[in-house]
């Protein structure tokens, strides 16, 4: 048991947590209500789905549901207490980059909507997809200011003069 608690510990130190990626604290509670809210409208429109007779919305309407779950366990572990598993899986998930949980949640959200494009799916979905697009919106970073892109486009410019009097001094 001790050295299972030991090998998270090591792999922790590796890979940076979301804290120093630059994610203020307001927007990564902002990033984990909207999975929660999503995950909500999963289990929603996912239970709903499933009441049909069509095969493929019964599927979609399953994954929806496989989503909700995902979700809850990723950005709030406290909801599912009753797994033994829930803390390590949300441990884990938080040592991914933003780009990483961006992709893997905008893609849990596809699935379904590929599956069977209904306005169920894609109303339940929505707010899953959006909290895979506030996490690549973090992943991209803060923007620049206007003083810092001006002093790299001179810099440009220059560079681009002085590289074009050496052409011409070379040819002379």
């Amino acid at each position: 048991m001790s050295s299972s608690g030991g090998a998270p510990g090591a792999s922790a130190s590796s890979a940076p947590p979301a804290q120093e990626e630059g994610m203020t604290w307001w927007y990564r509670w902002l990033c984990r209500l909207s999975g929660v809210l999503g995950a909500v409208s999963c289990a929603i429109s996912g239970l709903f789905n499933c009441i049909t007779i069509h095969p493929l919305n019964i599927a979609a309407g399953v994954w929806m549901i496989m989503n909700a779950f995902i979700l809850l366990l990723c950005e709030a572990p406290f909801c599912c207490q009753f797994i033994e598993f829930a803390n390590t899986v949300a441990e884990k998930v938080d040592r991914l980059r933003s780009w990483q949980k961006a992709v893997f949640y905008c893609g849990m959200a596809v699935v379904p909507i590929v599956i069977s494009l209904t306005l169920t799916t894609l109303l339940g979905n929505a707010i899953a997809f959006a909290t895979g697009v506030l996490y690549g919106l973090s992943a991209l970073g803060k923007k620049g200011d206007a003083i810092s892109y001006a002093r790299i486009q001179q810099q440009r410019q220059q560079a681009d003069e002085e590289k074009l009097a050496e052409t011409l001094e070379g040819e002379l």
